[in-house]
């Protein structure tokens, strides 16, 4: 395998309010309907089934999984006979939703037991761009972030993660990127799903941040020369700043493997205290706690077209977005209890 590059996004090579619509979305359907009071020999008394004879309350219940089952035929018909979308990057929704995020769920809730905040603050409609710390070794941050969206926002609104060209060359990985909404971390790209509106989500520390020592965590790296903040601004959409608490201590990385890595093609190689030691039980990340918190956006609507090219601006800006995530993980860390509970 070639050494892994980064097509560059930028210059540099490098209301959670009401229920989680998760869980609207999940809740098993429970029958609602009762027996009728119909008058007996004494008035107005409840008529109980007979034991044994099934209430209506049963029959809607069946009548959920018959459902269910009707529509997961349905659904593998569709893949079956190629019935289905997909958008021009290779986007497919309805397996995302159905099938992907399911996956991805039980890990989000019961593993890292994520606790979302500012939701709220991502538009609910046109485009947005998402900006966010990257650590953990794996790039398990990213795949929660897009279910925190997915699962949380009141408007039902999708991430679509700009990833690494590294992504796109790994068999499996690379087909399975590309149907849960990952592109490749380009402005031309980035630009195009900014503009039809979508909400997209870039970590400008690339394997500077996911692959950093453990020393070092929480330190956010250099953020490139303001490629992001060029693409916002000639999209005109707002820059929502996000930090993530937990995912540092999933593979606490305690040496990398330099050799190794350039062997593999990789841009680094992680030594962990479990990894490589006790083999593929060593790949097992951590139970962390985790805490997504999405800022306060940062309007470019009301700059000139031709601030996109301006250096100085580009810098103030990707400082000032860099300033308010480290600003926000750092308070984050203060609150913080345990990195377990």
């Amino acid at each position: 395998m070639t050494d892994a590059k980064v097509i560059p996004f930028d210059d540099d090579r490098s209301r959670s309010g009401g229920a989680p619509r998760a869980a609207r979305r999940r809740s098993p359907v429970r029958g609602t309907g009762s027996v009728s009071a119909l008058p007996g020999p004494s008035g107005g008394q409840d008529a109980a089934p007979e034991p044994g004879e099934p209430g209506e309350g049963d029959a809607s219940g069946r009548g959920a999984w018959d459902r269910r089952i009707a529509g997961g035929l349905a659904f593998l018909r569709r893949r079956v006979t190629g019935e289905y979308d997909v958008d021009e990057f290779g986007y497919d929704e309805e397996l995302t939703d159905q099938v992907l995020m399911s996956l991805l769920r039980p890990v989000y809730e019961k593993y890292f037991r994520v606790e979302v905040k500012g939701i709220e603050n991502i538009p609910s409609e046109g485009g947005a761009l998402i900006v966010s710390n990257h650590s953990g070794t794996l790039p398990l941050d990213g795949l929660m972030l897009q279910v925190a969206v997915h699962d949380h926002h009141p408007a039902d609104r999708h991430l679509r993660l700009l990833a690494a060209d590294l992504v796109f060359m790994l068999p499996v990985v690379n087909e399975l990127a590309r149907k849960a909404g990952h592109t490749l971390a380009c402005a031309e790209d980035a630009e195009r799903l900014l503009r039809k509106g979508e909400v997209v989500g870039v970590m400008p520390e690339g394997f500077k941040g996911i692959g950093k020592p453990f020393g070092e965590r929480y330190k956010l790296q250099r953020f490139g020369r303001g490629g992001f903040v060029s693409t916002a601004l000639r999209a005109g959409v707002p820059i929502v700043p996000c930090s993530i608490v937990g995912a540092e201590e999933i593979y606490p990385m305690i040496g990398n493997a330099k050799t190794l890595a350039r062997l593999l093609g990789f841009p680094y190689f992680p030594i962990t205290p479990t990894f490589p030691w006790l083999g593929p039980l060593g790949a097992v990340p951590l139970p962390t706690k985790w805490t997504i918190q999405f800022g306060e956006p940062i309007p470019t609507d009301g700059y000139p077209l031709e601030a996109a090219e301006d250096p100085m601006l580009m810098f103030n800006l990707t400082d000032q977005v860099r300033e308010q995530i480290q600003h926000t993980l750092y308070k984050l860390l203060v609150q913080r209890r345990s990195v377990f509970f």
